[in-house]
């Protein structure tokens, strides 16, 4: 399989991951459940899962209070989408 699509396929496994662990935690902190540590959600994100974190920070209104969510996983989504960018050019040229 070539690198780009490899590439795509993890880009979509683990944001779907970090979407679905960012609402799994926040439905155990509404039912004051076992909740997932804010360390293992920002590093989802770092590893690629910034955009499907953003998405469940949004979709289900989870840390958006935290400054540290709400800079980071932004940040982590314009690191991710240069870095998808770059790919794709290099793989046009």
């Amino acid at each position: 399989m070539e690198l780009s699509v490899c590439f795509i396929l993890y880009l979509l496994v683990i944001n779907l991951a970090a979407l679905a662990v960012c609402c799994h935690d926040k439905r155990a902190a509404r039912r004051r459940a076992r909740r997932v540590p804010e360390k293992t959600l920002l590093l989802l994100s770092a590893a690629g899962g910034a955009f499907g974190m953003l998405a469940g920070m949004l979709g289900c209104r989870h840390k958006t209070r935290h400054p540290s969510f709400m800079i980071l996983v932004p940040l982590m989504c314009a690191v991710w989408g240069v870095l998808a960018a770059w790919l794709a050019i290099r793989a046009v040229f």
